[in-house]
């Protein structure tokens, strides 16, 4: 369906300055020229101006960020997970600002003991983005875990976390495998929703929530107990 710039105006809700903003940036595809002042936008464009907002409204994407993206639009939800690059930046945790390190560099910096430095890699409590790249993120697990030795506590809760959070990663890639095999190009942006929504916002208030009831229903018990002394 081909649409007038006012109707793609209304249809996406997006002011027309915006729409010529994001054709200049090469974000969104030229529109269909019928006549030197008459063009025509499609479902395509709608499709991606949704794509564009959520990125840059939820995500923080840059518009180079963005254009990188759809630049493999056809590749999106594919096994190249070429479309995934913002997705795995956001997923590192990692600062666009922050330093890093080599493993002997990080050793030194933070004075960390090589010892336990590779057992929490062996245990996979510890994941470098790469073999031998280190940032204050690795310093900070590392910093928790002496503080579990200092009080004499074994840090097997964190051994846990590792186990459930490999099981939650298999769960997450068989979802990433789902939207694949319903992808196209009317379901674009919705796909991406679902992808980023469940990772970063659902999964969230499922974990937290989770254990605010736990933890809720524990104070209750404790107070019922003082109660009956």
């Amino acid at each position: 369906m081909e649409y007038k710039i006012s109707e793609l105006v209304a249809k996406s809700d997006t002011p027309k300055s915006t729409i010529l903003y994001y054709i200049k940036e090469g974000l969104l595809p030229q529109a269909k020229k019928l006549k030197s002042n008459v063009h025509r936008y499609n479902n395509e464009h709608v499709e991606l101006i949704k794509y564009i907002k959520y990125m840059k409204n939820e995500m923080g994407s840059t518009n180079d960020q963005i254009k990188l993206a759809l630049e493999k639009k056809n590749n999106s939800f594919s096994s190249s997970y070429t479309m995934l690059e913002p997705l795995m930046s956001t997923l590192s945790g990692i600062d666009a600002n922050a330093k890093h390190y080599s493993k002997n560099e990080f050793i030194i910096h933070y004075d960390i003991d090589e010892n336990l430095l590779n057992t929490l890699l062996k245990d996979g409590i510890l994941i470098p983005i790469s073999v031998d790249d280190y940032t204050h993120k690795e310093a900070s697990i590392i910093h928790l875990i002496e503080n579990f030795l200092d009080v004499g506590i074994e840090y097997s809760i964190i051994k846990e976390y590792v186990k459930q959070a490999n099981i939650l990663s298999k769960l997450e890639y068989e979802m990433q495998k789902q939207l694949c095999n319903v992808r196209s190009d009317e379901n674009f942006s919705t796909l991406w929703k679902i992808m980023f929504e469940t990772l970063f916002n659902t999964k969230e208030y499922i974990f937290n929530r989770s254990t605010y009831k736990v933890l809720f229903q524990g104070l209750k018990e404790e107070i019922n107990e003082k109660n009956k002394l």
